[in-house]
This record gives C-alpha cells, sequence and structure tokens, in this order.
C-alpha cells in the first residue's frame, strides 16, 4: 500500500511539474538479506523436512458473495514440499552466493505416522552434513497455500473474468552442525495469482487454471519466496531525472539516452552554476542520480541535500510540512517534494551498506 501511495504521488507530481520535463529510469543494486552467514559458511545443503502425510484436506467453503460474483471457493490446497525444496536448491544456486549448493533428495520424515513440524536434533545435522559434505543445512520445514477461485461478470466490459490467487507459506530453518538448535527461523509468505477472461462463463471454467497445475505452480513459486530472504538480492527502482528547462538540460539529456553518463554530468556541473535556482536545483537533483549509479551514495546524498535546499526557493517552502506526502501538500511543493521521496529512498539505501558490505565480505567487496 505504501508503494502504491508513494507511485500515486509521482503520477501526481509529473503533472505539476510538467513545465520542467521530468523523464523516468530504472537502476539496479544490491540489497542485503535478512539472514548473514558467517563467511566460512560456503557449502550448504537443502533439505525436505516437511510430514510426508497429506494432512492439508482441500475444504472449501462459500461465503456470501461480493456483487457481481458468481463463484467463490476457498480451498487449502496439499503443496508439493519436494518440488517447492527441489526449486529453492535451484534459486540459491543459481544466485552464485555458496561455493557448493546440494539437494538432499530423502525425505526426512518419510516415516511419521502423525503430521508433525519437528525440529532436527543435532545429532541429525552432524550426519547430515557429513553424508552430504556441507557446512550447513536450509531446511523447508512447513508449507501451506490458501486459494480462492472467483468468478465474476464484468459489467463494464459485457464478459466474464476468472480469477484464482493463491497465498503460499514457506516456513524454512537455517541448522548449524555445532548448535543444538536452528540458527533462525524464516516464515514467509506471498501470493500468486491466474486470471482468464472470455465471453461465456463456460469459456472461462475451462480456461481457468485446473487444481493441480495451480497447485504445482504455487508450490514452486513457494519455492523462491524464502530466497531474498536468505541472500543478497538485485532491486530495480524508479529514479527520475529533470530534462528540460534550457538547451543545456536537454542537451545533457541527450547524453543519458546514449548512455553518455560522464558528457552528461559534466553538463549538469556547468548548468549549476548557472546561479539560476530552478536550473541548478534540476542540475543538482540529476547528478545526484548520477553518483547514485555509480554506487556513491555520500556524494550523491550531498548533491540531493543541495537539490532541497534550492528546492526549497523554487517552490518557495517556508517549513518542512511537505515531508509528511500529503497530496495537498505536494501540489503546492512538488519539486520539494520529489527531493523528500528520493533522500527518503538514498538514506535507506545508505543504512543497509554497512550490512551489504558485511554479507558481500566472502567476495572481498568486488560486486
Amino acid at each position: 500500500m505504501k508503494k502504491y501511495a508513494h507511485n500515486l504521488l509521482i503520477c501526481f507530481l509529473f503533472g505539476v511539474t510538467s513545465c520542467q520535463t521530468i523523464d523516468q529510469l530504472s537502476i539496479d543494486y544490491l540489497v542485503p538479506s535478512d539472514v548473514s552467514f558467517p563467511v566460512e559458511l560456503r557449502r550448504v545443503a537443502i533439505v525436505n523436512n516437511t510430514s510426508s502425510l497429506h494432512t492439508n484436506e482441500v475444504i472449501t467453503d462459500s461465503p456470501e458473495k461480493l456483487p457481481n460474483e458468481l463463484a467463490r471457493q476457498t480451498s487449502y490446497p496439499e503443496g508439493d514440499a519436494v518440488l517447492a525444496a527441489e526449486v529453492m536448491a535451484e534459486s540459491i544456486a543459481e544466485e552464485n552466493y555458496f561455493d557448493k549448493v546440494v539437494i538432499c533428495d530423502s525425505v526426512l520424515r518419510a516415516s511419521d505416522r502423525f503430521a508433525r513440524e519437528s525440529t532436527l536434533s543435532k545429532e541429525e545435522v552432524i550426519q547430515l552434513t557429513r553424508e552430504l559434505d556441507v557446512d550447513f543445512l536450509i531446511s523447508l520445514e512447513n508449507l501451506q497455500m490458501k486459494a480462492v477461485r472467483i468468478i465474476r461478470f464484468d459489467p463494464v466490459f459485457g464478459g466474464y473474468e476468472g480469477v484464482v490467487d493463491v497465498k503460499v507459506y514457506p516456513t524454512v530453518k537455517i541448522y548449524l552442525p555445532s548448535r543444538s538448535t536452528p540458527m533462525v527461523t524464516i516464515a514467509t509468505h506471498d501470493s500468486i495469482f491466474w486470471q482468464e477472461s472470455g465471453a461465456t462463463e463456460q469459456y472461462v471454467r475451462s480456461r481457468l487454471v485446473s487444481a493441480t497445475q495451480m497447485a504445482k505452480e504455487a508450490s514452486a513459486f513457494a519455492g523462491t519466496v524464502p530466497v531474498q530472504k536468505l541472500i543478497p538480492h538485485w532491486k530495480t527502482s524508479t529514479r527520475y531525472l529533470y530534462t528540460g528547462g534550457s538547451a543545456g538540460m536537454r542537451d545533457a539529456y541527450v547524453q543519458t539516452r546514449r548512455d553518455k553518463w560522464d558528457e552528461a554530468c559534466t553538463l549538469w556541473l556547468q548548468i549549476y552554476e548557472t546561479k539560476k535556482p530552478r536550473q541548478q536545483m534540476g542540475a543538482a537533483y540529476n547528478i545526484a542520480v548520477y553518483y547514485e549509479m555509480q554506487d556513491e551514495i555520500e556524494k550523491a546524498e550531498e548533491w540531493l541535500f543541495r537539490a532541497q535546499e534550492l528546492s526549497r526557493k523554487v517552490d518557495k517552502v517556508e517549513s518542512k510540512s511537505a515531508e509528511s506526502g500529503n497530496r495537498v501538500e505536494a501540489s503546492r511543493v512538488p519539486n520539494y517534494a520529489m527531493t523528500v521521496i528520493y533522500m527518503q529512498e538514498l538514506q535507506d539505501r545508505k543504512n543497509h551498506l554497512a550490512k551489504l558490505n558485511m554479507q558481500m565480505k566472502r567476495f572481498e567487496n568486488d560486486f
């Protein structure tokens, strides 16, 4: 919801700053994972420690349907934990974070007579790490899913729509042979959905994903969900550039489109020396983006602070009231609001740098 509101605000700012053209671009950067592994943990085995018993019966209910809904069904399908563990192993291996990633195909609790969630003992962990020749284990402990299947009529388009929305809840534990208890437990969740539309209800029902295929694809998806909690990963974010207002700004923008960012920055530095607050502000803001793309976060923050001070003059900001992200305030001080949003994102990235550097120490910070 927060991201949705942020995007709405940016779209609104595009409208109120249209006299000073703005363009958007995407940047990719590494963010740290929730879990930090010691450098010496380089070999890992992914194991399936879920119960092999099928205890999650498919239970359906039919609560009161919403307007235009023809059918609504909720079920709790049995996830394929073996598939989820395999996909998790593949996803972790693809990141090349560990030197060795192996998958233990055996279901560790295949002999269970009753469903249970059982933590591996220290003896079991020692035995598995020796047999698999690894330093530690990442274990899938539980996999639950909730599916909602809806068929509805869309009066606007005069057709029918079917949606299947599945929430997955994989639980993972990390085991070290030197510990008697798990290093950490990660309970994650995410959702995946399928959608189909057509002229008739029967067409939609026949084309919508089947229960069997849904369970298979949702289980594979569930295997990917914990990975970002375990390993540093790339994040794509949107950034913005001032591209108009003067010939120099337009020339600099052309250079960015040619991927000549050094040349663009040289032009922005020249524009910054013009002593015209509005042009200075746009140039300083763009220079901040340039330095962030070079992973020089402190320099980016320094230039963004200059842009923010100049935006106060341009927008005639007398207080920091716009920092609340209030839409009314943003309409009055659009340039200042843009700097506030960007400053928050830069500071978030800066605050994560120490943790990221520690997690990437195994690569001598070469990333």
